[in-house]
């Protein structure tokens, strides 16, 4: 086991089923298409019932085989009822072999075994206890200097445009940091030690990378914290120290220790997932920690319940994987996707090859969410998920979730129609659950008769006896209407039907989305592809997902309302192990032979030790394969020609899925995996009595429901009434027990052999002809769902670019943003990448159709970084495309990304002392990249590496020439989606509508203005007529000084930005070109609308801008600017929100770090604290505003780079405090093993971010230089060094500002207690894990 996991008394206790499979095995049996044996268990006579069991987290559901003349039975049940049962899965057991058997089974007597051969389980008890925060108290022990590394992780905002930052909280209490520390030593350095001579060790790691120990683990120090952990209630610990996936030693040594000390739980990530990465690896330790007791406990409750004999029952549990494995092996972090996975195999099993040829997507809604996936002969993993903010890395079925489902709450804002992403939970429920709940999906299928009440039980109501209520649905669907017809006017006025009609085309356009995304952004098109709809509400909504994505079939299983419990029954069982290598594949063939042959041993014996026979166990070897110099790894199984060549497999895939491949590259090996199939009797498919010619029996009832043009008499039949063969045409409804199946007009569905519904979906071959009439006002779904199409192109842009691209910019730190343009220059839509960005890109657009006027045709591609062309500094190369139809220049796309390297007088292109724009790298205003179609290489090579302005050239043409070759791909895809927008709803309606959501998006900020004015003028702002007037002002460190005059009109909206009495150009590099300007303006106003709105040109619209001609926000040609983008274009950002009131400074800078030398160089930017608000705590440790880019993990930082990060924390007691304390910034420190040159561009060093409404400031930033000489550098904002082995760098990054005296909240808490009241602050502060310290020597605070 590869877990070190003590068994404790408190939850072991009363845990009596034993880990190994039946005792004996009677027969084997072949399945078709398989290929190989499987086990058929038969422990005794008379062992006849089977049980498949999916605990949700409203109902259980049960499929169980029985004897006798029906050999089934199917149950649905409450998972919590503690007044009749402990237990829902074992109560539905009970149940089951009480109606069965005829025996009577008192609940208050253990449930007998004799009967049961097996029982399979998934459950959503770990998903329910991660969402909830309901785990068990735990603790995480991590490498000293790295004690908040969890909690920055990779220091990304969840959400771009939530001023208050809301992050998930940690899962750990207590943070103990462990004296211990080892570094990976490349071949470069051998001989090179860090540590002193005399007590430096080398060793050879599992990956067979020297390791350096730098610090020997000290347990003496950990005894003490480990016993303080124990006397305050904490049992369960998580253990990460850097580099464990190849030098487990140090965690094994703890994880010992913690053991004889009496910790129940221990969960080494060196054990659970052995591959390089300390943040998604000890989030997952956490994860485990934090899970598996609860795990544990479940069991323990389930099995205490069954009599003596359950040691003779397989008792197996599903896992995230699709496999199954024995109940003591089933761990919290390969729990996640439990209930889902059973769905997965339950769709897939059944459905490809079994009814179709096509590759499968699986569709499955249910109350809160719908997941989809895709099926084509081979499960489809991922090794890294996130789910409730936290990182899993480990094996998983790829499921993409999206906040839709029976039970996502409808609202109209801004005269768009909104389905979720909030839920109306289950309780209160929808408004037909007689709660005073609110309007939900559940309710439109109710209003429009696809839900119809006499099949649902009388269970809602305050005293749950009642049935749903369809007249409080009616009478809410009114009320909307109502408030819709008054936005939209009467002219266009919807009927209470229309209007839930438009919700679910709206929400079922949002399910299409994630689905278009694993199928086109993976290189497969949609359309090809047939859609098995199952879950509470999936079937409901099949055939209108499929023929919105232009499938022609789709299917509903006869169990599809109880699919993921059918499921666990046709798993097999699974066991798999995994080390990490670093090797190159060519050359490491003896090497990762031998890695197999360990592997396939440890996998054997565990499927052995289950009583599986080696004839019955299938093992295969899955490679985690990369290209030199990207970090684009993919599992590859193994070939299906059988050749064996990894190589030539993994080529094949990534041509697929990129679109390119990298010939000539060396193709590298991380990690081995080998994953063992044994496979077991699954559940027998039950045939159905056939037709055999026999017409359709009549309807059992006729049933109004109302469809695209109206209500329709539509027949209802109950499945059990049917019989294979039975072709039944819409529009109609099948019932079969557990699910409503609607089949919409024009399309027919046919029962098959084994009761399966096989639905023909009619698929419009032409778009839909639209009348000028219908073009002149939107229609209010019709734009929500365009807004949701465009958007989405703009994302699949963003992840093509981020696949196909080779730098670390783009591909780790995602520096890049994508967009959509008209064929005017005006943003259509702009992917929430990175806000600098957002905006800007529009003014290149618009400089290049003025440019090039006539002489752009169809195949040219243009590319352009020169400020005065729109662009923002010249690392940030932008690639724009023109996309013609028929001839017509009717959209462009564009993206824009952070290239590594584009010249100038420092490695990385961003130097701190620069000051003209020639020292800063090669700047092109207009070139034709792609011409004709040709990619022009040789011309953009010459414009990178030898300036026109006699700057140094670029140092990494290769990498520009790999990601402007991305970018060019990224807006391809952007093209075809685009284009086949307009083949499905035609050219004039696809461009209506893209005037339609800019007006849109214009209205929603003119909302907010309006009443953000009246908001000031309330609180006493200056007012001349209809105009409110505000200012905020702010300086640079160097004096330079931001003057904002913001003026607003509270009647219209109309917003004027005057920078009148900013500082004129500096003579330096923060001067930012006014597409910087523009980008801070667009998302503070995005920020403050505070709703989803399309980000495009209409939220420009109510703006004018004026900023002096020649300040420092317009400067000239010839000024620097590198650092306008990274460090003004935050001050620029913090000014506007200083003058709409709305919260306090943020850290104010991107603390931008690159170092290198000739032949490398890295780049970063560093995050530090927000600002606190009007009723939040700003956040710490984040990236803030105008960047959200990620970090690199400090593994692969130390594994590719001359450096050692020494620490990696948070800066406490840097925010500022007040009645809302501001986010505290970042501490990073840095040691360089060889010499190199570093620079550092930064701000908030002298002047500090400012608090707002009485609280204080946040702590200015401080860069430290410690050389090995002694000395202490204070380095200033700005600064270049050639550093030496041995000098260190420290990093501590800004604090934001707090909000509010801590007065004013003590007032008013007294107050409040004075008049008899509470005081309650309207956002608690996060309780964040505080450090355990010994009392002998303290860990760095």
């Amino acid at each position: 086991m590869n877990k070190m996991q003590v068994p404790c008394s408190s939850r072991a206790s009363g845990f009596s089923h034993g880990r190994n499979m039946l005792q004996t095995f009677n027969k084997k049996l072949t399945v078709p298409g398989r290929g190989m044996t499987v086990q058929v268990f038969a422990a005794g006579e008379g062992r006849d019932f089977r049980f498949c069991i999916d605990r949700g987290g409203t109902f259980t559901d049960v499929y169980a085989e029985v004897p006798g003349e029906v050999p089934f039975r199917t149950m649905k049940l409450l998972s919590e009822d503690p007044a009749n049962y402990e237990s829902a899965p074992r109560e539905g057991i009970r149940r089951i072999l009480e109606e069965v058997t005829g025996e009577q089974i008192p609940r208050d007597v253990p449930v007998p075994t004799d009967r049961i051969e097996w029982i399979r389980m998934g459950t959503t008890v770990a998903t329910n206890a991660l969402l909830e925060r309901d785990g068990e108290r735990s603790a995480l022990v991590v490498t000293k200097g790295f004690g908040d590394l969890l909690r920055i992780g990779n220091q990304a905002r969840p959400d771009i445009f939530d001023l208050t930052v809301g992050k998930p909280s940690t899962l750990y209490e207590k943070v103990l940091e462990v004296n211990e520390r080892v570094r990976i030593v490349p071949d470069s350095e051998e001989g090179l030690e860090v540590c002193e001579a005399d007590s430096c060790e080398r060793v050879e790691g599992v990956t067979g990378e020297t390791v350096e120990i730098l610090d020997p683990v000290d347990l003496e120090d950990l005894k003490t914290k480990f016993q303080e952990l124990l006397d305050d209630g904490i049992k369960s610990l998580a253990v990460v120290l850097l580099h464990s996936y190849t030098f487990r030693e140090h965690e094994l040594a703890v994880g010992k220790l913690a053991e004889e000390m009496g910790f129940e739980q221990v969960s080494l990530s060196s054990g659970l997932v052995p591959m390089v990465r300390a943040v998604p690896r000890g989030h997952t330790a956490s994860v485990d920690a934090y899970l598996t007791p609860c795990i544990k406990e479940y069991l323990k409750i389930f099995l205490s319940g069954f009599d003596d004999g359950l040691d003779q029952v397989s008792v197996n549990f599903m896992q995230s994987d699709g496999g199954l494995t024995p109940a003591d092996e089933f761990y919290g972090y390969k729990a996640i996707l439990s209930g889902p996975a059973g769905g997965v195999v339950g769709y897939a099993l059944t459905t490809y090859k079994a009814e179709t040829d096509l590759p499968v997507i699986g569709f499955d809604m249910g109350g809160t969410s719908t997941d989809v996936s895709r099926f084509e002969g081979r499960y489809e993993q991922v090794t890294e998920t996130e789910t409730a903010g936290v990182i899993v890395q480990a094996p998983q079925l790829d499921i993409t979730t999206v906040a839709a489902g029976g039970g996502s709450k409808l609202t109209f804002r801004s005269g768009t129609f909104r389905v979720g992403p909030e839920s109306v939970g289950s309780q209160p429920g929808p408004v037909c659950y007689r709660k005073g709940g609110d309007l939900a999906i559940t309710d439109a299928n109710l209003l429009l008769g696809r839900v119809i009440p006499d099949y649902f039980p009388n269970i809602f109501g305050p005293t749950e006896d009642q049935p749903l209520d369809y007249n409080a649905t009616l009478e809410a669907f009114q009320e909307l209407a109502d408030e819709i017809n008054a936005d939209i006017g009467e002219g266009s006025a919807l009927s209470p039907e229309e209007v839930a009609l438009g919700f679910l085309n709206v929400a079922n356009e949002a399910m299409c989305r994630p689905i278009r995304e694993i199928t086109e952004a993976k290189g497969y098109e949609t359309k090809a592809h047939c859609l098995a709809a199952f879950g509470g509400a999936g079937p409901q909504h099949g055939c209108a997902i499929a023929r919105a994505l232009g499938m022609e079939t789709a299917f509903a299983h006869r169990y599809c309302g109880i699919l993921s419990a059918y499921g666990m029954g046709l798993a097999d069982v699974i066991a798999e192990a995994q080390d990490p290598v670093a090797l190159e594949y060519s050359d490491g063939a003896e090497d990762l032979k031998k890695k197999e042959v360990e592997l396939k041993d440890r996998v054997l014996s565990s499927l052995l030790a289950q009583d599986f026979t080696e004839e019955q166990v299938e093992i295969e070897l899955l490679l985690n394969m990369r290209y030199e110099g990207t970090d684009t790894a993919m599992y590859v199984p193994p070939p299906e020609d059988g050749s064996g060549d990894y190589a030539k497999e993994f080529s094949a895939r990534f041509q697929r899925e990129y679109g390119f491949d990298f010939s000539g590259r060396a193709l590298l090996v991380d990690d081995v995996r080998v994953r063992g199939v044994g496979s077991t009797n699954i559940l027998k498919r039950i045939p159905i009595e056939q037709a055999e010619g026999e017409a359709l029996p009549p309807p059992s009832k006729d049933h109004k429901v109302y469809f695209e043009g109206g209500w329709q008499e539509t027949p209802v039949w109950f499945l059990q009434d049917l019989k294979g063969g039975h072709e039944v045409p819409g529009p109609a409804i099948i019932m079969n027990g557990t699910s409503t199946c609607l089949i919409e007009p024009d399309c027919v569905a046919t029962v098959t052999e084994f009761g399966d519904l096989k639905m023909q979906v009619s698929v419009p071959s032409e778009p839909p002809a639209a009348s000028v009439s219908s073009l002149a006002e939107p229609d209010a779904v019709q734009l929500s769902i365009f807004n949701n199409r465009f958007m989405g192109i703009a994302e699949q842009m963003g992840r093509t670019l981020q696949r196909t691209s080779v730098s670390t910019n783009i591909k780790e730190r995602l520096d890049f943003s994508c967009a959509l343009f008209g064929p005017d220059g005006g943003l259509v839509a702009n992917a929430p990448h990175v806000p600098v960005h957002l905006g800007a890109m529009s003014s290149t657009v618009q400089w290049q159709i003025d440019h090039w006027g006539e002489e752009l045709e169809e195949g040219d591609v243009l590319v352009t970084n020169h400020p005065q062309a729109g662009g923002s500094h010249l690392p940030d190369i932008t690639v724009v495309t023109p996309v013609f139809r028929d001839g017509k220049l009717v959209f462009f796309t564009a993206s824009r990304g952070h290239h590594a390297d584009v010249g100038g007088i420092t490695p990385g292109s961003m130097p701190p002392f620069s000051n003209s724009l020639v020292q800063e790298g090669a700047a092109i205003k207009a070139f034709k990249l792609v011409k004709a179609g040709v990619f022009q290489e040789e011309g953009i090579c010459d414009l990178l590496l030898n300036p026109e302005s006699g700057s140094q050239g670029t140092r990494k043409i290769e990498d520009n020439i790999s990601d402007l070759q991305a970018q060019v791909a990224a807006n391809n895809r952007g093209a075809a989606l685009i284009n086949d927008l307009i083949g499905q709803y035609g050219l004039e309606t696809v461009q209506a509508y893209m005037t339609f959501v800019q007006s849109n998006a214009e209205r929603a900020v003119r909302e907010m203005l309006c009443n953000i004015a009246q908001n000031m003028v309330d609180m006493g702002a200056d007012v001349e007529g209809s105009k409110v007037a505000l200012e905020a002002t702010d300086q640079m460190d160097d004096g330079s000084r931001i003057q904002l005059k913001l003026t607003i009109n509270r009647d219209n909206g109309d917003c004027d930005f005057n920078f009148d009495g900013t500082t004129p150009e500096v003579y330096g590099n923060w001067n930012a070109p006014v597409a910087v300007t523009s980008a801070a303006i667009i998302y503070c106003l995005r920020c403050l609308v505070n709703q989803d709105i399309p980000l495009n040109q209409g939220c420009f619209a109510p703006v004018t801008m004026n900023v002096p001609e020649g300040c420092m926000l317009a400067p000239t040609e010839l000024a620097g600017v590198v650092g306008g983008n990274v460090l003004t274009s935050m001050r620029v950002t913090d000014v506007i929100l200083a003058a709409f009131g709305a919260c306090a400074n943020s850290q104010g800078c991107m603390n931008n770090l690159t170092f290198g030398d000739e032949s490398f160089g890295y780049y970063e930017t560093i995050g530090g604290g927000s600002g606190a608000g009007p009723g939040w705590q700003g956040a710490s440790g984040v990236q803030c505003h105008m960047t959200n880019t990620r970090i690199t993990d400090p593994e692969i930082l130390e594994r590719r780079y001359p450096v050692i990060l020494r620490q990696y924390s948070i800066r406490k007691d840097s925010g500022g405090d007040g009645a809302y304390n501001g986010g505290d910034g970042i501490v990073r420190e840095m040691e360089f093993l060889r010499p190199i040159t570093v620079s550092i561009l930064s701000e908030r060093r002298v002047l500090a971010p400012n608090g707002s409404n009485g609280g204080e400031d946040g702590a200015p930033g401080l860069n430290i230089l410690s050389t090995v000489g002694g000395r202490e550098i204070n380095l200033g904002g700005k600064n270049t060094i050639d550093v030496v082995r041995g000098d260190r760098l420290t990093i501590n990054t800004p604090g934001g500002g707090g909000w509010g005296s801590p007065e004013a909240l003590q007032e008013a808490a007294a107050a409040a207690a004075a008049a008899g009241g509470e005081f309650v602050q309207s956002t608690v502060p996060q309780k964040e894990p505080t450090l355990v310290e010994s009392k002998s020597k303290s860990s760095y605070n």
